[in-house]
């Protein structure tokens, strides 16, 4: 390599996401330059060939794992619904590294097992594979459809979708062999492949195998950076980005030459991912049943003639009414201690943000906090300026709960470790900082927070 000198300005770091392990920062690592698909193509005239759009390389690489990537890639611009991105697989050292493979991957196969090829081409080892296993299924998946079959394995002119054929076809082998480089994601692609098999309970391999460019960086080689393939894998960034996929990896190896790099890694174990997955769908049905509950509560103060009114009327306030469709006819009064945002209006349901002293001439006979963690300090000014209401609710658990009344996790305090607070309302025996009347004298309430 020629070295750098002191006369050539560095150019600056740039964040651009790595797409093999995720790391945000990069260095130039070309020359942005100019020109045609390179693989794909296939012009038909010297007039196509010269007409050919001229498409931005701009490569880049990564400062954690050394992956070399074209930040200005654009899958749309290549046509590989159209075309087949066609391997020349005839050469004899190739066609042994295809027989190895193929030895190697049936190994993987258990007995009547099914091995999905992603991006399969025309069917090459599929078929090497299909003639040593035919107690096994083959099927290959390539959006191109120029697949050969032969009767051997079953093409499907498609992209494989994990969230999809896991679940369907229950393969115990992925095959993704010179795909990866193409994808604009191939973390992600690889990491949903773990996530679904995991979902699905799915024990399976996916054995991965890409161009390597260690060599092409050690010696000056710039003819391996084209467009079609957007990344360009070293060996440290290959073994980063399966490494963040999964953390049981039965082979990791260079092939021809270490001109290949290629892996074989299980998924289908990822626990801890399920549960958080199963916590994101607790969540999220909460919220849809929440959004009915909390409705009905307000339609039934309404229907009794509450008065009401939202203290806050931007941020979590303002997500607040329009989640729950407070609409400005039903719920007109919203009020702010900030004096700028006063008469302003809330985003989305339009009504006028009052000062919070409108309440002193204006009384209420519910307040409603939507940012329940800072609820005590609304309850302390309201204290300050002398602002009475008979209930301060707040949002807990899908319904609104009388803050002083009911139980919730946003009044508690440690009064061991700290003073209780003083104020013409606080009550150090009851633990609260509100004096209105209960409707049950005898209902503990909720300590109050310091």
């Amino acid at each position: 390599m020629i070295p750098f000198t002191a006369a050539q300005p560095r150019p600056t770091a740039q964040v651009s996401p790595c797409p093999a392990c995720g790391h945000q920062l990069a260095v130039a690592f070309l020359e942005p330059f100019r020109q045609p698909l390179a693989t794909i193509a296939w012009p038909k005239s010297e007039e196509q060939a010269r007409a050919m759009q001229q498409l931005p390389h701009t490569f880049v690489r990564c400062t954690d794992c050394g992956h070399v990537y074209n930040r200005d890639f654009c899958y749309e611009n290549v046509p590989y619904s159209e075309k087949p991105n066609l391997m020349f697989n005839q050469g004899q050292i190739w066609t042994n590294h295809l027989i190895q493979t193929a030895d190697l991957l049936t190994g993987y196969l258990p007995k009547g097992g099914t091995a999905i090829e992603i991006g399969c081409g025309e069917g090459h080892l599929l078929r090497h594979m299909a003639a040593k296993r035919q107690d096994a299924r083959f099927i290959g998946f390539d959006p191109s459809g120029a697949f050969a079959t032969d009767g051997r394995f079953q093409g499907r002119p498609e992209l494989f979708l994990p969230e999809l054929h896991l679940e369907h076809l229950q393969p115990d082998l992925l095959i993704c062999r010179h795909v990866i480089e193409h994808l604009v994601n191939p973390l992600g692609f690889l990491q949903a492949i773990q996530f679904y098999a995991s979902r699905f309970n799915l024990r399976t391999r996916i054995y991965l195998e890409t161009p390597c460019v260690d060599r092409a960086i050690e010696n000056g080689r710039v003819v391996d950076f084209y467009y079609e393939h957007y990344s360009h894998f070293t060996t440290q960034s290959f073994t980063k980005m399966i490494q963040r996929t999964s953390h049981e990896i039965d082979l990791l190896t260079h092939n021809y030459n270490r001109e290949v790099i290629s892996g074989i890694v299980r998924v289908g174990n990822q626990q801890a991912w399920l549960e958080i997955d199963h916590q994101a769908t607790d969540f999220r049905q909460q919220a849809q049943i929440s959004e009915d509950l909390l409705a009905i509560q307000l339609e039934q103060w309404i229907a009794q003639g509450k008065r009401i009114a939202v203290w806050g009327g931007t941020g979590k306030a303002a997500v607040f009414i329009n989640r729950y469709r407070l609409d400005a006819k039903r719920f007109p009064l919203v009020v702010d201690s900030d004096p700028a945002k006063v008469d302003t209006f809330v985003p989305g349901q339009g009504q006028r943000i009052r000062f919070r002293d409108h309440l002193l001439q204006h009384p209420v006979d519910i307040i409603i906090i939507p940012m329940a963690w800072r609820a005590q300090d609304v309850l302390l000014e309201m204290e300050t300026v002398g602002i009475e209401c008979p209930q301060v609710m707040v949002e807990h658990q899908g319904l609104l709960v009388d803050f002083l009344r009911d139980q919730h996790p946003y009044a508690t305090v440690d009064m061991s470790s700290k003073a209780a607070p003083s104020g013409p309302h606080y009550n150090p025996q009851r633990g609260t900082y509100w004096s209105a009347p209960t409707a049950n004298p005898g209902q503990k309430t909720s300590p109050a927070l310091s």
